[in-house]
């Protein structure tokens, strides 16, 4: 990709709506080099739940060749021969990491959307009359000061854009990090779009791209250079909007507000099969007191619940068994030891025995703010008022003394449960945990 050329004058970028998207490079590594200086200029990759595949690479792990997706044993030892520095996902410290930076962000732009752990769009448009590349190299820095971590800027007058404006911040080293559109004549955009393959225009993807290719559109160009209202007709009224938003016209809105979510999901695979219904019972008991927990966090209420298990797709099918409940709830709780109840409920309806288990999940849904849950005549007010408290007073403890201090009997004993998800390779919560807060001698 050559050097893209900035205008000598900024002259559009004064009169221009101005969508950063700031984006941490490769995440979920770049938080473990944070606490680990060693893995610098290492090839580090990410492994997902039970360690299965690559979630997150290192710019040297990349030019190693190793693909995103890669199941993890399939790669091992030729990542083992080449020095790759393997880690299980820690998400707590992910996420905490995660609010950090969201936090320094907001400093920068009255109107931030969070669009993901490691993306957000800021509005600059209200400092036009700024060099907003200078003013992006700052936030860079002030990113990179308070957390740590690298990020990249792309700044364009629409959010599709902007997107890929981040995407050649990354690409090309001669940028620094930040892109411009604004600051750039429409010529040189073109240029750049050129160089860009459909499936990175945001919400295409490689499925789509195929149709688009079929259709001789193959670049980020071509796609601006189509009929909007045609492609509407032919795709939908979201690809007409990304049309229009790659032609520099803004589309779609910042997100600064996020309606409450439709549910609240928690789910894993067994890092070993599981066979009896009380193994079953002590992950359905986790995965719905971590629902639980992420439920009060949001200040929301289940009306209903949702349990599945299911073995492995993989085994032949007379050993396959799948099968799933949904509860509704009498009244709209966030109460754990509720929820719990009506789960397990759930559960042995469900289970059969002779199965190897491979998958369980818990899903909360119908959820409702405090001021929509509907009440009954036979559930007092002082009832919901004890529940609150006591479930207040559960969230205090494990927030102070760590989690799962305190937990309800049916999760059973960690020493004991294979069923867990297989973390072999999990760094330290050095932000979340106070016995492992990083030492220094």
């Amino acid at each position: 990709m050559g050097l893209i050329k900035m205008n000598e004058t900024p002259l559009r970028e004064q009169t221009l709506r101005a969508i950063a998207l700031v984006d941490v490079n490769n995440f979920y590594v770049s938080c473990e080099r944070v606490f680990n200086p060693k893995l610098r200029n290492r090839p580090v990759v990410v492994l997902s739940n039970n360690d299965g595949c690559i979630i997150s690479r290192s710019a040297e792990a990349k030019a190693l060749g190793i693909p995103m997706g890669a199941p993890w044993f399939k790669v091992r030892k030729f990542a083992e021969q080449e020095g790759v520095v393997a880690y299980s996902s820690n998400y707590p410290l992910y996420a905490d990491m995660s609010n950090r930076v969201m936090s320094v962000l907001r400093q920068f732009s009255p109107a931030q959307e969070i669009y993901s752990i490691d993306e957000s769009f800021l509005d600059f448009t209200a400092f036009a009359t700024r060099d907003l590349t200078l003013y992006a190299q700052q936030l860079r820095q002030k990113v990179l000061q308070s957390t740590g971590l690298p990020v990249c800027v792309g700044i364009a007058s629409s959010k599709t854009l902007a997107k890929l404006a981040n995407h050649l911040a990354k690409q090309n080293s001669a940028l620094e990090s930040v892109c411009n559109f604004n600051r750039m004549s429409l010529t040189a955009i073109d240029a750049a779009l050129r160089d860009i393959d459909v499936s990175h225009v945001w919400g295409i993807g490689r499925h789509l791209s195929e149709h688009m290719h079929d259709a001789g559109i193959h670049t980020a160009y071509d796609l601006k250079l189509s009929n909007a209202v045609a492609m509407r007709q032919k795709f939908n009224v979201i690809m007409e909007k990304t049309v229009r938003e790659l032609n520099g016209n803004a589309c779609l809105k910042l997100e600064q507000i996020r309606g409450p979510k439709q549910q609240i999901l928690s789910t894993r695979s067994f890092g070993h099969p599981v066979r009896d219904l009380q193994s079953l019972e002590e992950a359905v008991t986790l995965y719905t007191t971590r629902a639980g927990e992420k439920l009060r966090q949001q200040k929301l209420y289940a009306g209903s619940i949702y349990v599945y298990i299911r073995t492995s797709p993989f085994r032949d099918p007379g050993q396959q068994y799948d099968n799933s409940l949904l509860l509704p709830l009498h009244v709209a709780t966030n109460n754990t030891l509720q929820l719990v109840q009506a789960a397990l409920v759930a559960l042995r309806k469900i289970y059969r025995p002779g199965y190897d288990y491979a998958k369980a999940g818990v899903s909360l849904g119908e959820l409702v703010t405090a001021g929509a849950q509907q009440q009954d005549m036979f559930h007092a007010a002082t009832g919901r008022e004890k529940s609150e408290r006591l479930m207040h007073v559960l969230d205090s403890i494990n927030q102070k003394m760590g989690r799962a201090t305190v937990k309800l009997a049916s999760e059973g004993l960690q020493v004991r449960q294979d069923w867990r998800m297989k973390q072999e390779r999990k760094s330290p919560g050095y932000t979340t945990r106070w016995e492992d807060l990083l030492k220094v001698d």
